[in-house]
């Protein structure tokens, strides 16, 4: 099996998975992935692809993200994950799809406008 490369994002952070047959070893930004993401959450969300394809211990997995908290990475490590193991097989989509981790979420900051404090927040008003 070649090493099959795909791209997730989530907000601004931008995850690059390289998926190739292993023994389950999950490598973020050449750190482990327990030293990377301590909590369990976002540990789970990581491996949410894998548990639900039942691959826990099938592929190793290089990961480069950057970009965004902790939590956005995290997404977009999930989605780009789903994604490659679509690409391996097509059976995978219907356990990934109704679960929703091959869509990408395009909620975004909203920008600032001039004349106001933050996106939507105004100025203090004063009427007299």
């Amino acid at each position: 099996m070649e090493i099959i490369h795909k791209i997730g994002r989530r907000k601004t952070a931008v995850a690059r998975v390289y998926l190739s047959q292993g023994s389950g070893n999950i490598t973020i930004n050449d750190k482990e992935l327990s030293t990377y993401f301590p909590t369990a959450t976002l540990q789970y969300k990581v491996n949410q692809p894998f548990t639900l394809t039942n691959n826990v211990d099938s592929f190793d997995v290089n990961v480069n993200v950057f970009g965004g908290g902790t939590t956005g990475q995290a997404e977009a490590i999930r989605l780009a994950l789903s994604r490659a193991l679509c690409e391996l097989d097509e059976e995978h989509r219907s356990a990934l799809k109704p679960e929703g981790l091959l869509t990408r979420d395009p909620r975004m900051v909203e920008r600032k406008k001039y004349g106001q404090k933050k996106a939507r927040k105004k100025f203090q008003f004063s009427k007299r």
